[in-house]
């Protein structure tokens, strides 16, 4: 099994959409975010601004090419950019996208994760969360593997398979556009740690 880079980095879930507000699985569909959405992603990067000296400056951004995670970092971007400075790049990385949810795309989100997780149950045309763990790993550690402290904005089932690969619970629902720091086990520790900004 591969394992993380271990390198502490940024973490942020994209802002909301409307079938976020209506508690609906989204998966691969392509939503765009909703008027809060754009709101959260701006107030995101106004926190970063404030308080990534704190922890590590972000020198690079990567983000899924889906709408919803692709804008928010570019609203993030330009709300952390000094005034006059040019916004940080984003660079987009096809395997941070997020997972596959087949059939169970715009459903109402059910009580079947804990199941998928365990590898006991997968919805039909889905990606298998074994599958998106490996997927997911790989493609954070293409993000480590670059010059500087990386943000990576992503989406909440990834962090789920992340969590899972850093030794912590995995079904933890992550909150729309909440920035989390990202740091690996210290020494004798076992699991990675998170701080959530705010």
């Amino acid at each position: 099994m591969t394992r993380m880079i271990a390198r502490p980095y940024w973490y942020l879930r994209h802002g909301e959409t409307d079938w976020n507000a209506e508690g609906r699985s989204q998966g691969r569909s392509d939503i765009p975010l909703n008027a809060r959405g754009i709101a959260q992603a701006e107030a995101a990067g106004a926190l970063l601004a404030r308080d990534e000296a704190a922890y590590a400056p972000v020198a690079r951004i990567v983000s899924s090419p889906l709408c919803r995670a692709l804008r928010t970092a570019q609203i993030v971007a330009r709300a952390m950019a000094a005034p006059g400075a040019e916004a940080l790049p984003v660079a987009v990385d096809d395997g941070l996208q997020e997972v596959c949810f087949g059939d169970q795309e715009g459903q109402p989100m059910g009580d079947w994760y804990d199941s998928w997780i365990a590898g006991e149950y997968t919805p039909k045309g889905a990606e298998p969360f074994a599958e998106l763990r490996a997927r997911a790993v790989a493609a954070v550690n293409r993000a480590l593997d670059g010059e500087g402290t990386v943000l990576i904005v992503c989406h909440g089932a990834m962090f789920r398979a992340l969590r899972s690969a850093m030794g912590l619970p995995a079904n933890v629902r992550l909150p729309n556009a909440t920035p989390l720091w990202v740091q690996p086990p210290t020494a004798g520790a076992a699991v990675w740690s998170l701080d959530v900004m705010g």
